[in-house]
């Protein structure tokens, strides 16, 4: 497989998902990016990788390292490796942001994690680093075999972009909230009511994950994957063990991938009841609150009857799954899905004819397509705004393949839309359900999981609640202890907040908490 006017012949990654792998030079990796973007392409995700120390008379010395970025085309996922040298302690590679906006921030997180910068990318400030590691002591450069000893940086004031001109003022919100939610820091430009501009900071929830990764066996580090980002841990748990058993060429049973997709989708489900009644309290319409309050209560519940935790949480693991469906499980749930099929159109039927909670959602918070797809918003919101990209539908793997996703999509990229676009997936999500307890197969529920005795590599790539997360693997050898080199779990969280800047402009500051829970992105999910 090649990308069209590159020379490069990529290897497949196995995976159930169509995913490839190649080796490029720095020329490449300029003609790669040039030729995604003319082609339509995204950019998913950009990191660093980890470093190589060779000691020589007593001294280490780092050697080699490299950045590797992912894009997705039609084909599905090209994933690119530029190896780098170390050239005055430092290692560069070309910058990717004028091509692809959002590449901006995952290089400023590279170079907080690996010290590996962009050479002439135009913003380069801190971002993952709020002064917890001196800047020349990155994480990701220190021993992975053991807790490195903390090197504190020194606390530095943010340069936040300055807006001039008459009558404009400041308004900072954050890092801590009023509300029980993740920190983050917003700088509004407003002049009167309207917002000229919105600057975010994040990186206050920042866990040292990545790094952490790197200190875990490769079977038990997908319990520290779905805690990447706690509403998504479904998501996340099964792009790692996707990873790994793209590594290790494992084949999962079917009945333990029918029931992860019953997990997801359950997740999703959720996760859209949640935001479905906060939209509608954001907009002073207290009684969606309290009623999608119930219904997600009511199914959660259900989901710590049948499965053992509320948020299913470690529920997916290394071959399969960690826990089965009880028979006895099967008709409550299909029950409960009818039931929560009427409550939900009910009150849908509620959010359409209520005319002052559509004078709130209609025309608010308005990214348009081309914004969208300049930008490359992705998952739900991208979908809100026409761009047309679900991964259960585009590269259906086992059970979707069998299932036929509908798609929600909507074109006029505004709060309403967004809320649109959660009310019919959760209808399509109980669709999906009932086929998947009418139809689950019998049979085992895990594979065996054998590390080879060779480095490997693998991905994986999951259509989460909110998009599509990815998830990049390599493996050492069994010589070097079959640990985890590298390990990169990317958020859609990285993709849509940048955009949430643009859909705020214009809008007035009252709008801005019924936006950003239009976007509901995750603060810890990007904050690695």
């Amino acid at each position: 497989m090649k990308i069209p006017g590159l020379d490069v012949e990529f290897s497949a990654l196995q995976a159930p998902v169509p995913l490839w792998h190649a080796r490029v030079t720095a020329q490449e990796w300029c003609l790669a990016a040039s030729a995604v973007r003319e082609r339509g392409g995204r950019l998913l995700a950009l990191w660093a990788g980890h470093a190589t120390e060779v000691i020589a008379n007593g001294v280490a010395t780092t050697r080699a390292s490299a950045v590797f970025v992912s894009y997705v085309l039609l084909e599905g996922v090209f994933w690119l490796a530029l190896p780098l040298d170390y050239a005055n302690g430092a290692a560069l590679y070309p910058d990717l942001s004028g091509l692809f906006p959002v590449a901006a921030r995952m290089q400023r997180a590279a170079a907080d994690l690996s010290g590996i910068q962009a050479q002439g990318a135009r913003d380069q400030r801190p971002w993952l680093n709020h002064g917890a590691w001196a800047q020349d002591h990155p994480p990701l450069l220190q021993n992975p075999l053991a807790l490195p000893t903390p090197v504190p940086g020194a606390l530095v004031d943010y340069p936040f972009v300055r807006v001039e001109g008459d009558g404009v003022h400041e308004i900072a919100v954050g890092p801590v909230h009023a509300g029980i939610i993740e920190p983050g820091h917003f700088r509004f430009s407003v002049v009167g009511e309207k917002i000229l501009r919105l600057e975010q900071h994040l990186g206050y929830t920042h866990k040292g994950i990545e790094q952490r990764m790197t200190q875990m066996a490769p079977l038990d580090a997908h319990r520290l994957a779905g805690r990447v980002s706690g509403d998504s841990t479904v998501a996340y748990a099964w792009a790692y063990c996707m990873a790994l058993e793209s590594a290790t060429q494992t084949t999962i049973p079917p009945r333990a991938a029918w029931l992860r997709a019953l997990l997801l989708e359950r997740e999703r489900v959720a996760n859209h009841l949640g935001d479905l009644g906060a939209l509608g309290n954001d907009a002073a319409f207290a009684f969606a609150l309290a009623q999608f309050s119930r219904l997600r209560e009511e199914w959660l519940r259900n989901a710590k009857a049948a499965f053992g935790h509320r948020l299913m949480m470690d529920c997916i693991a290394p071959g399969g799954v960690a826990v089965d469906l009880d028979r006895g499980q099967v008709e409550p749930m299909l029950r409960l899905c009818d039931a929560l099929q009427v409550e939900v159109k009910r009150l849908f039927d509620i959010f359409e004819a209520h005319a002052g909670l559509q004078d709130r959602l209609l025309t608010t918070g308005r990214v348009t397509p081309a914004l969208a797809a300049q930008l490359g918003l992705t998952g739900l919101a991208g979908r809100a705004s026409s761009q047309a990209w679900d991964l259960r539908c585009d590269h259906p793997f086992v059970p979707y393949t069998d299932l036929r996703v509908a798609m929600a999509i909507h074109k006029n990229g505004d709060v309403a839309a967004r809320v649109a676009v959660r009310f019919e997936e959760v209808f399509e999500s109980l669709r999906l359900m009932r086929r998947m307890l009418q139809e689950l197969p019998d049979g085992p529920l895990r594979s065996d999981v054998v590390l080879g005795a060779d480095p490997a590599r693998g991905a994986g790539w999951v259509e989460g609640w909110r998009g599509e997360i990815f998830v990049a693997l390599e493996l050492a050898s069994a010589e070097q202890g079959h640990r985890i080199l590298r390990c990169h779990l990317h958020d859609p969280s990285w993709q849509n907040w940048p955009v949430l800047e643009h859909a705020v402009m214009g809008n007035i500051v009252a709008d801005f908490p019924l936006i950003n829970k239009s976007f509901n992105l995750s603060y810890s999910g990007q904050d690695l």
